[in-house]
This record gives C-alpha cells, sequence and structure tokens, in this order.
C-alpha cells in the first residue's frame, strides 16, 4: 500500500502548473498523488509526469470528475460525453504511469433521482453496455478501472458494495475493479471491515476520509477493524485522503461543504498522513498489473 492524497484539496482545477504543489506533497510523506483531471486539455501529462519523477512520486490514479454533461446512464449525448472524456484520461494514463481510473465512472455525481425499479433496470443496462466499452479501451492500454459506490445524497445508483459487485458481474471484465470510500460506508454500510471483506482481491482503491469528510483519525470512525481487513484481503492498491475545503470554493459548493471541517487543509494532510501510517502499519510496494479480481462467488 502506498499513501496518497487528492488534489481536489488544495486546486480546482488542476493544471500543468499546479504540479508545483508535487513538492510540498512529498515533503509531507506521501507516496502517491490522485489527480483530479477535470479537463483533459488542462496538462500535459508529459510534464506532469516529469515533475512527479522529479520529486519522487507516482500518480497512484486519475480521478473522473463526472459532471452533469458525462453520464453513462444520460442522455445519448450524455454517455457519449462521458465515454469519450474517460478514453482520453486512459491514454494520458498512460503517459502518466497511472494504473488506476477511479470515482463513480457510472454516473453524473448530484443525480439521485429515486427512479421506479423498471427505470432502474434500464439505466442499469445502459450503464454495463457504456462500461463493457470503457473497461475494453482500458484494458487495451494496460490500465484498470475503479468504481466507487457514493452515499444516497450524491447518487441514486450505486450505493454500496453489493450494487458494486453485481456490477462488476454484469461488466465481466478483469480492468474493472472496485473503490471503497470510507466516508460514503460510514452512511452506506453497516460494517466497514466487512464490506473490505467482501469485495477482497476485487478491491482496487481505497479512500481514506474522516467521518465528516475531514482528517482520517480526528473523527469517529474505528480505524483498527479496516486495518485488518485490508491486510486480510491482501490490499495491495493506493489508500488516498480525499477531503474538502472552503479554500477551493467550486468543489466545495459541489461536496456541500459549507463550513471549515479542520483548521486548515496542511492539518487534514500532514496529520492524515501521520495517522495512515501508524494505523495501517508498514507500507509495502504494490504490485503492477494487479492480481485479476476472483470470479463472483469465490
Amino acid at each position: 500500500m502506498r499513501l496518497g492524497i487528492n488534489t481536489f484539496l488544495f486546486t480546482s482545477p488542476f493544471t500543468t502548473e499546479s504540479a508545483k504543489l508535487f513538492k510540498q506533497f512529498k515533503r509531507r510523506g506521501f507516496d502517491s498523488v490522485e489527480i483530479a483531471i477535470e479537463d483533459p486539455s488542462h496538462i500535459d501529462p508529459v510534464r506532469v509526469k516529469a515533475e512527479l519523477d522529479k520529486q519522487g512520486l507516482a500518480c497512484g490514479s486519475v480521478c473522473a470528475c463526472m459532471g452533469p454533461d458525462r453520464d453513462l446512464r444520460g442522455t445519448p449525448r450524455q454517455q457519449k460525453t462521458g465515454l469519450d472524456y474517460m478514453k482520453k484520461l486512459l491514454d494520458q494514463m498512460v503517459v502518466l504511469g497511472c494504473p488506476s481510473l477511479i470515482g463513480p465512472v457510472y454516473s453524473a455525481v448530484g443525480r439521485a433521482d429515486a427512479v421506479p425499479p423498471a427505470e432502474y433496470k434500464r439505466q442499469w443496462k445502459t450503464v454495463v453496455r457504456n462500461l463493457k466499452q470503457l473497461c475494453k479501451h482500458a484494458a487495451e492500454q494496460g490500465r484498470q478501472i475503479c468504481l466507487e459506490p457514493l452515499n444516497r445524497f450524491e447518487t441514486d445508483f450505486i450505493n454500496t458494495c453489493d450494487q458494486a459487485l453485481q456490477m462488476l458481474k454484469d461488466v465481466n471484465s478483469p480492468a474493472l475493479r472496485i473503490h471503497l470510500d470510507t466516508f460514503h460506508m460510514n452512511i452506506e454500510e453497516k460494517d466497514q471491515a466487512a464490506a473490505i471483506r467482501k469485495a477482497g482481491r476485487r478491491l482496487g482503491h481505497l479512500h481514506a476520509c474522516g467521518s465528516d469528510r475531514g482528517t482520517p483519525g480526528n473523527d469517529h470512525i474505528d480505524w483498527r477493524p479496516i486495518a485488518r481487513a485490508l491486510k486480510d484481503i491482501g490490499y495491495e492498491g493506493d489508500v488516498v485522503i480525499e477531503s474538502f475545503t472552503t479554500d477551493v470554493k467550486v468543489i466545495a459548493r459541489a461536496a456541500a461543504i459549507w463550513r471549515r471541517i479542520e483548521p486548515t487543509r496542511n492539518e487534514i494532510a500532514v496529520k492524515g498522513v501521520k495517522f495512515l501510517r501508524k494505523a495501517l502499519g508498514p507500507m509495502q510496494p504494490p504490485v503492477w498489473p494487479p492480481p485479476l479480481y476472483a470470479p463472483m462467488g469465490v
């Protein structure tokens, strides 16, 4: 496992010039960076990779930013826009040396319509079809896609590990894995450690966030069973702090951050990485390519 930081904590949008942040990320003790790329035209991946190498960091993941016009269960135009956007990200990830495209790749964030069961099934089939196409492109590029369940206030589509596992089964591609987030699990799962064990070797990515989306460890989550579960399943992916502050106003509004959760965003990064390094124990270099997830039912 490596410890990483999501760039949304410090800037939006991330551009080539934002790579100057990497020096402080390294100084604070992070191993990898999760880059939120809102528009592929915002970065020159060659220059960003050069700065990562200079600082001795890896791009462990690219975060898909799924706005209203990017929706694999939306209108035909929204579906195409979403697919084209994520395919471009996958192409850039090859240059960045990044293994994982992560996030709610299936839908626009904030879409919570509470549709009738028949409509939900129709949307599900549409997402399966689109993810099959996206996973084919990911496999051709030697990358993986890690699908993230979100809480009920951010999506009505995939909220739990069980639903994510069903989507993996229906898409049936080794390029598709699960991305769990302690903030969302705190709302939707009965037992976070049990959800991690259920995902097992299909878990490809983890966001470590406080229960209030603040600093890991400065919250009411019991991190000990989470750490044990990660060790029990032999997790080898990145553990990334994803938090938001009122300093980055566009993302604060999108994530419903109406107040300052912690005194400073630096505190989230510094105290968060120290806590996680102690709570999770010794970090081992990740294996790439990762082992294929086990067949469903195993």
